[in-house]
């Protein structure tokens, strides 16, 4: 596709000039330079034709660099085609050759004015050159005008001097051809395209970079795709090929050298662009999840907004009937047995915001984009083994010139991704691997991040070299560690093409099968833990191995295989003891989720550590407290004793987290929180993060039921659903699940709470103690809309599931007080009494404050009268010094309501009360909800707490707080306080609300006010 030429009036001009004196008798050389593709050819055929149009007999010579050993070749083209002097040839003597030469001129303007048209002179043999140089200085008075066209750009080898660099000036003219405007490229897309938008206008002008050339073959290539088809981002899409051919010649003229650079410059461009375009995705995934929340809770805050208008409705209503039901036994209101908080957005209470004025921004673009720059130019001259500062030099010509344009950091970068890739065209595979590598090398030698270098090793190919492997090793140490599984993934499988020996390769995927697994690519990392067990290792590395494929396996639901490859290699371990005795305790923990299974792995256990203790170990023995503590054998206290014994011990670093995980998880259930939390934090410390283990989640879920067990119900209600649906596989509730129902339906939001339990079907999911949790959440979902039958079921069968565990104890589900209240409700006060006598003894087998104050509650109203009073009295008693605050605030109410029914108005008014602002507090929809209704059918009504203000902390939270005040981070609190970080974070979070302050340095004044 050709068109008018644009933006060369002023050459135009020249030229006519030049000719009209040309016309008169006065000769000059006129020098047209330009960078490849600006048009100088174009332009001196203008000349020419315009020449002829004006009687000027035109003589042309378009020179080549494969006449170059032939000395005048360029004149003798010029020249040698006139028939009366084609015999005329160079001698030996140069000298002598240019003066025949210059007499055969001569003898040309004799007949008429001349214009003599040399294409592309740099290509000239040197004898031509000087003939042209002196032809320039003795033309002044022939009617012989003189056009060459020069290539002028910077590259980075440099060039030689140019024609006329010993002219006078006064001989020579000299035009530079400027790169096209984007408004002069804009027209000739408009020329072509008339219908094209604006955007599609601009596409092209970009992937044209302001060269004649590269836009009309763009053009030529496009005319059988208008718009609105896009403008190809790659040359695959182009046909015939004329641009990416006139990117090629481009890059040819420029000389091997720069097409080396321009070529580096365009690999390394192309990896950052797909790691860019791979971390917009991610944050596309990420703006998804965020939006999703955002329209769940606007959901919620309607859904609330509807409850509200409905209790408005029902209040008259509900009063009157409180009247009439004065004094009345209660039996058919049940507290829920949980409560959760709304969580409510407050800032990082670690953080405060600053920003920098937009003329300290001003003032540092500059500067740092120059940096940015000469950093770059550095790395693609240090890969490409060319000279920085030529490079840096090339940068600057080819972003003047439109090739390159910076990016927002300053950087340069090809104008037009099209263009890119036509300059990476040249390169074979193999070529572009090789780059890729260089590149990473010249990254590692000047300190760049492990990251960077690593994604640059993605693309080259394996060569066996000792840092590479190391590279892409670390690089996934290092993403697996900061929770970037599908990077870690990444670099391994490009260290997997590595050679490497087999112990090495056996190490490799056991990581790389872990991360893959983590990562919801299950079908990839099982085969992948399979073949690394296969691989001969040392005797440590198979057991990592195996515990990750054990984990593996129960993840799918396949517990008896994931038990018996652990036995398979347990028989192999004759000579390592405490390596098969770390197999024994992942062998019992990953039962779990197998009810047969698990009782034939206790068995063995159990009757191991008769026979021959030591054979068990530390973490074994741990098992077997916390399996006797289920099974309601062992009180807290023992347990604990045993326990911390057990942590005495030395303990071998693969049995150590099963030590860890089990010991917190009893605590938790000891109400020993902090030490739990204690123990998760250093249990979870000691993780590695590429490795698959099934204490690592175990340990997550004794956190969450810590959180729940605490009331720190924000951070449940942030944490939980993102864990559940990273755990979740093959449609089954996970304890994340469990705790979010709970949470849903003890801050009001029963519809949403009903939307996730409709999420699983229970019918075919297979057995596990999590199966066994949800049930219980889906059953006090069940009895606060109204079905209380259903609510009685699934109470039921979790205790049935529970039972056939051998887990008889209320520490981990207390379904018969759950179910004990459903009898109460339907009438059946005997099978009430039956179910909550048998829980309050099982209770006084732990006898702690959680699970004996709950059981004297429930027993306390399924037994009624005189002694009803003493177990309800007896259950706010044992839980005033409990950690368990939504226990006691639900024990308050229920012991307030048997004092109403009593006659003891006042007393049960004062309970309900303290209830009410204990559960307003706690954040507790449901309870605050029961505790108003009860205070109005009491006859009283509550006074007003002060629920903001520094009087609302709770005296944990004041502690925090003020020792934050003081100036110190939450770390240190955390130390101080002997708890988790995370606890400190989720009290300073209330305090923040409670305050209403946004930053840590507004805590002195409220809490000195």
């Amino acid at each position: 596709m050709t068109g008018p030429l644009r933006e060369r009036e002023d050459a135009h001009t020249l030229l006519t000039a030049e000719a009209e004196r040309a016309r008169a008798g006065g000769g000059r050389l006129v020098l047209l330079r330009g960078a490849t593709g600006t048009g100088r050819s174009a332009v001196l055929e203008a000349a020419a034709a315009h020449a002829t149009h004006l009687g000027l007999r035109v003589l042309r010579a378009r020179c080549s660099p494969d006449d170059i050993a032939l000395p005048f070749s360029s004149v003798l083209h010029l020249l040698g085609s006139v028939p009366e002097f084609a015999d005329v040839g160079p001698g030996d003597d140069d000298r002598g050759s240019a003066a025949r030469l210059w007499r055969l001129l001569r003898s040309y303007a004799d007949e008429s004015p001349l214009m003599v048209a040399v294409d592309d002179v740099h290509l000239a043999d040197e004898a031509s050159r000087r003939w042209f140089v002196e032809a320039a200085r003795r033309i002044d008075r022939l009617p012989v005008l003189l056009v060459a066209t020069e290539r002028s750009q910077y590259d980075i080898d440099p060039r030689p001097a140019g024609l006329t660099h010993a002219l006078s000036p006064s001989v020579v003219r000299t035009h530079t051809l400027a790169p096209l405007t984007d408004d002069a490229s804009a027209d000739l897309v408009r020329a072509a395209f008339p219908t094209a938008s604006d955007r599609w206008t601009a596409d092209c002008v970009r992937a044209g970079a302001g060269s004649p050339l590269l836009l009309h073959a763009l053009l030529d290539d496009l005319d059988g795709a208008p718009p609105p088809t896009a403008v190809p981002r790659t040359c695959a899409a182009l046909y015939p090929g004329s641009y990416p051919a006139a990117v090629s010649w481009w890059l040819d003229s420029a000389g091997p050298a720069t097409a080396e650079v321009a070529r580096t410059l365009a690999a390394l461009e192309q990896a950052e662009r797909t790691e860019r375009t791979e971390r917009a995705v991610r944050a596309e995934r990420a703006a998804s999840d965020v939006r999703a929340v955002r329209r769940a809770s606007a959901e919620r805050a309607e859904n609330a907004e509807r409850a509200a208008s409905a209790e408005r409705a029902a209040s008259a209503e509900r009063a009157a009937s409180a009247e009439r039901a004065e004094g009345s036994d209660a039996r058919n209101t049940v507290p829920v047995p949980f409560s959760f908080p709304l969580p409510d957005p407050v800032p990082d209470p670690e953080s405060d915001s600053c920003t920098d004025t937009l003329t300290e921004a001003a003032h540092e673009a500059l500067p740092a984009a120059e940096a940015a720059t000469d950093a770059l130019a550095a790395l693609v001259a240090d890969a490409s083994g060319a000279d920085p500062a030529r490079v840096t030099g090339w940068f600057t010509a080819m972003t003047r010139l439109g090739v390159l344009r910076p990016d927002r950091a300053g950087r340069p970068r090809y104008a037009h991704p099209l263009l890119r890739d036509a300059v990476l065209g040249g390169w074979s595979t193999a070529r572009r691997q090789d780059a890729h590598r260089a590149v990473a090398q010249a990254m590692l030698r000047r300190g760049d991040h492990l990251d960077a270098v690593a994604r640059q090793l993605l693309g080259s190919a394996p060569a066996g070299l000792p840092w590479a492997l190391r590279v892409l090793r670390d690089a996934a140490t290092v993403a697996a560690r900061d929770a970037r599984p599908g990077d870690a993934v990444r670099y391994l499988r490009r260290a997997l093409q590595e050679p490497l020996p087999d112990d090495l390769r056996q190490r490799l995927l056991t990581e790389l099968g872990s991360l893959e697994y983590a990562s919801a690519d299950t079908p990839a990392g099982i085969p992948r833990l399979a073949e690394a067990l296969d691989l001969p290792a040392e005797p440590r590395d198979q057991v990592r191995t195996a515990i990750a494929l054990g984990t593996a396996l129960v993840g799918r639901g396949e517990v008896r295989t994931a038990v018996e490859v652990l036995r398979r290699l347990e028989g192999r371990l004759a000579g390592h003891p405490d390596l098969a005795r770390a197999l024994q305790t992942a062998s019992a923990l990953l039962s779990d989720q197998d009810q047969t299974v698990r009782r034939e792995a206790y068995r063995w256990l159990t009757d191991t550590a008769e026979r021959s203790p030591e054979l068990v170990g530390a973490s074994g023995q741990a098992l077997l407290v916390r399996y006797a503590a289920t099974a309601g054998d062992l009180p807290a206290q023992e347990a604990m004793r045993r326990l911390r014994t057990l942590l005495t011990e030395p303990a071998d670093p693969l049995a150590e987290p099963f030590l860890l995980g089990t010991a917190a998880a009893v605590a938790q259930w000891a109400d020993e929180l902090d030490e739990a939390e204690r123990l998760v934090e250093r249990g979870l410390a000691g993780q590695h993060p590429s490795l698959l283990h099934p204490m690592e989640q175990a340990l997550l879920d004794t956190r969450w039921d810590i959180a729940a067990a605490r009331g720190a119900y924000a951070t449940l209600l942030a944490a939980l659903p993102e864990a559940g649906r990273a755990r979740r596989t093959g449609g089954s509730p996970v304890n994340a699940d469990a705790h979010t129902l709970l949470a849903l339906v003890e801050t009001g939001r029963t519809q949403q709470a009903r939307r996730l339990a409709d999420t699983f079907d229970l019918r075919d999911t297979p057995d596990s103690w999590e199966l066994n949790r949800f049930l219980y959440a889906r059953g006090v979902l069940r009895y606060t809309e109204g079905d209380v039958a259903g609510a009685l079921h699934d109470f039921l069968e979790c205790g049935r599931r529970q039972s056939a565990r051998a887990v008889h104890s209320p520490v981990v589900t207390p379904w018969r007080t759950a179910a004990a209240e459903c009898r109460l409700a339907l009438g059946n006060a005997q099978e009430a009494l039956a179910l909550a006598t048998e829980e309050l003894r099982l209770a006084r087998v732990w006898n702690t404050p959680r699970t004996t104050g709950r059981a004297l509650r429930v027993l306390g109203r399924a037994t009624r009268g005189r002694r009803g009073l003493e177990l309800g009295a007896e259950a706010v008693a044992v839980l005033r010094d409990s950690p368990a605050e939504a226990e006691l605030v639900a024990s308050l109410l229920a012991h307030g309501r048997q004092l109403t029914a009593a006659g003891e108005r006042g007393r049960g008014r004062d309970h309900l009360r303290e209830g009410a602002e204990r559960a307003e507090r706690l954040g507790s929809v449901r309870l605050l909800t029961y505790a108003e209704q009860a205070l109005r059918t009491a006859g009283g009504r509550r006074t007003t707490p002060a629920h903001t203000g520094s009087g609302s902390l709770t005296g944990s939270e004041r502690r925090i707080a003020e020792l934050a005040a003081d100036g110190r981070t939450n770390t240190e609190i955390a130390d101080l306080l002997h708890v988790a970080r995370r606890t400190v974070e989720t009290h300073l979070t209330s305090a923040y609300r409670k305050l209403g302050i946004r930053r840590r340095g507004e805590l002195r004044g409220v809490l000195d006010d």
